[in-house]
């Protein structure tokens, strides 16, 4: 019997023990090449684009030649104004790729020996540049499965019966809830959305998938709408889960790693948070069949590639509610 992929030695490219042996200097030259890979690792001016420039070597600088700014590997990147030192940066970028179903900040702050807000701001600027593969504007073509997973919002009966409220009433709701709206393509993509409610896909559906496509949905009369737009095919989970072909089973794998990602890993997740996390979980599911080198490479060339982030920036001017 053929050993599963994720269980071979091509499946681990990249060691955190390595990491920490190579030292700080290697770690550096990494962000180097990764940074401006099309010049092996030669510094560019990012405000010129000059290839001359003088080393500030005691502190890991450069100056422009050509306009005398002053410029460091993460200059207007997501990395940018950082504290942690390279070699931190990058096991965290290992130990991010590794945890499969998801990392806590917790866990990770505990693995860094850094405080908690270090790492949880860490993991959210790490989500942020990961989500630039996911929330691209190609629309969505082939076999595209669509379903709705409900999260947050839980309202906690009272201890005695004569208190109980009735749940299900929009009255007696806190506002929290939303859904995860989910598209995937089998054997391709997947493109999340957070929103109030579930019939909000039928209009998510008209902007990210493509008229071509064969929309595959359950049988909530909200998806009834697809018919008039695509091709359609339903199943009836209360009657089977697969019928010749007809099934969500891609987009429920989705769910399922990113129910097991909130539950086991955080716990709570926010609302204002949530869209960062079903991002998370839509590239672990994409990339699965990825050695861990690939995606640690695949996160920091994007982290590396976007701009300096404007949503955690100065974060600790306002409350964050962690997760």
């Amino acid at each position: 019997m053929a050993q599963h992929f994720l269980l071979s030695a091509q499946a681990r490219t990249l060691s955190l023990k390595e990491i920490y042996k190579d030292g700080e200097d290697k770690a550096y030259q990494v962000f180097k090449k990764i940074r401006w890979a099309s010049t092996d690792g030669n510094p560019v001016c990012p405000k010129c684009g000059c290839l001359d420039h003088y080393e500030i070597n005691t502190r890991r600088k450069f100056k422009c030649a050509a306009c005398h700014a002053q410029f460091s590997v993460t200059s207007g990147t997501i990395f940018a104004s950082r504290k942690l030192g390279f070699m931190d940066l990058l096991g965290a970028v290992c130990i991010f790729v590794n945890a499969v179903k998801g990392l806590s900040a917790l866990q990770l702050s505990r693995d860094l020996d850094v405080q908690y807000k270090t790492a949880w701001v860490l993991a959210h600027k790490l989500r942020e540049a990961l989500s630039l593969e996911i929330q691209h504007d190609a629309p969505l073509t082939g076999d595209v499965e669509v379903d709705g997973q409900y999260h947050g919002g839980h309202i906690r009966p009272e201890n005695r019966k004569e208190d109980r409220k009735d749940r299900r009433r929009a009255e007696h709701q806190t506002g929290k809830r939303r859904v995860v709206v989910a598209f995937r393509e089998r054997n391709g993509r997947t493109r999340p959305f957070v929103t109030m409610s579930e019939a909000e896909g039928v209009e998510l559906a008209s902007r990210h998938v493509d008229r071509l496509a064969i929309m595959h949905a359950d049988e909530a009369s909200h998806w009834d709408m697809l018919h008039a737009g695509w091709e359609t095919e339903r199943v009836n989970h209360s009657e089977c889960y697969s019928d010749n072909g007809k099934h969500t089973n891609w987009v429920e794998s989705y769910f399922s790693r990113l129910r097991r990602m909130v539950t086991g890993q955080h716990h709570h997740v926010s609302p204002q948070y949530l869209h960062q996390y079903a991002n998370h979980a839509a590239w672990c599911e994409d990339n699965r069949r990825n050695s861990n080198g690939e995606n640690a490479t695949d996160i920091l060339g994007k982290a590396m590639a976007h701009g300096v982030s404007r949503v955690w920036k100065g974060y600790w001017q306002r409350s964050c509610v962690g997760a």
